[in-house]
């Protein structure tokens, strides 16, 4: 997985990379509210792991900013704030799980894992972006209502950004993603992959939906 960690105490934070590392997720982490909230919505994660008290805010505002605004990665609060009103507090913002400092951190490791199995149970079986469709049941893209044909792998490359929208998916998330690979190939796999599906999903329309992001990967948006 690739994890968000918005934690401003540094042993704390320490701790989380480490150990997602060593159980083979990626962290990403910052001490910051504003930053945090930024990543939150501009990148793609498989889940947040946030604290309440940060500089510069709360961390409930960021999950119910990101809910505000249709990003549903899974969030846990982990922090020191663990009275009752306040784990409902956290739960109605939007949170997934809400975890009391001190912890365990093969519990915390648990509760990801669950709430991210519930979200790919959850998974819908319709994706949109804008006027381009997908239907994950019968396999079919459309766009303004006309039948695109994917490869199986182009549909793959698709479907992993429309799950992502209005964020940057990097390079090495789409190799791990689409393609299961955990380093970079010599080959330029992706970027003829990703050019023949620009072609298809973009050619001949006023709009084009997949933007390249400089130096990071692409982003699928509507504008």
């Amino acid at each position: 997985m690739r994890i968000l960690v918005i934690e401003d105490d540094p042993e704390g934070r320490g701790v989380l990379f480490q150990g997602l590392a060593e159980c083979g997720h990626e962290a990403v982490c910052t001490a910051d509210f504003a930053e945090g909230l930024a990543l939150a919505k501009t990148e793609a994660f498989d889940a947040l792991i946030i604290d309440r008290m940060l500089p510069g805010g709360d961390g409930l505002d960021i999950v119910t900013t990101l809910r505000a605004q249709n990003i549903v990665t899974p969030a846990v609060f982990l922090t020191a704030l663990n009275e009752v009103h306040d784990r409902i507090a956290g739960l109605r913002a939007g949170g997934d799980d809400y975890i009391a400092k001190p912890f365990s951190f093969v519990e915390l490791l648990a509760r990801l894992e669950a709430i991210t199995r519930r979200k790919e149970a959850g998974r819908e079986t319709i994706l949109r972006v804008g006027e381009l469709e997908m239907n994950l049941l019968d396999r079919t893209v459309k766009r303004a209502n006309t039948e695109i044909m994917l490869m199986p792998r182009e549909f793959r490359l698709l479907e992993y950004l429309m799950r992502h929208p209005g964020q940057t998916v990097t390079r090495t998330m789409l190799l791990e993603g689409v393609w299961k690979y955990r380093f970079e190939p010599e080959t330029k796999i992706l970027d003829v992959q990703m050019s023949r599906l620009r072609q298809k999903i973009d050619r001949g329309f006023e709009t084009a939906l997949i933007r390249t992001v400089r130096g990071s990967g692409y982003c699928i948006i509507a504008d």
